[in-house]
């Protein structure tokens, strides 16, 4: 994986969800690795389209996704993932996709956004290479970024 494709989502995330959340992540080992779904997990993807073509997921459990969400609404509890916490979750990852694909654009890197989505198992492959950007977020837990190899 190109280093000039996964720092604009890793300078993202981190600038995102530290304004987000008045947070700042620490980043984890960066690795190419298989992902499994996990059915305790919230799976987001964004489709990344142009000059470029990956899947962007985020996973991470549905407790951090409460936490994150509850940390976004300036600490209103948080704790089903209903329509409000998936919308929340799905604009996170819309602001950091969206944000990487700026930084794309003054690389030279022509590049679009599909709208987020809330997969399943079924809905992606998802026994193939990732590389996996994990952020541990204290008092929040660990977010994970996979781009599709």
């Amino acid at each position: 994986m190109q280093a000039n494709f996964v720092n604009p989502f890793l300078t993202s995330s981190l600038h995102v969800i530290e304004t987000l959340i008045q947070i700042k992540p620490v980043v984890g080992q960066l690795s190419v690795k298989t992902i499994h779904y996990t059915e305790d997990y919230v799976w987001l993807k964004i489709g990344i389209m142009g000059q470029m073509s990956k899947d962007v997921l985020f996973g991470f459990p549905e407790t951090v996704a409460f936490r994150m969400v509850s940390g976004m609404m300036g600490g209103y509890p948080v704790s089903h993932f209903d329509e409000l916490c998936q919308s929340a979750v799905g604009e996170l990852g819309n602001m950091i996709s969206g944000n990487a694909s700026t930084l794309l654009y003054q690389q030279g890197i022509e590049v679009d956004i599909t709208p987020p989505h809330l997969v399943n198992g079924t809905a992606y492959a998802w026994g193939g290479q990732v590389f996996s950007i994990p952020l541990l977020i204290d008092t929040i837990g660990e977010f994970n970024i996979y781009i599709s190899a």
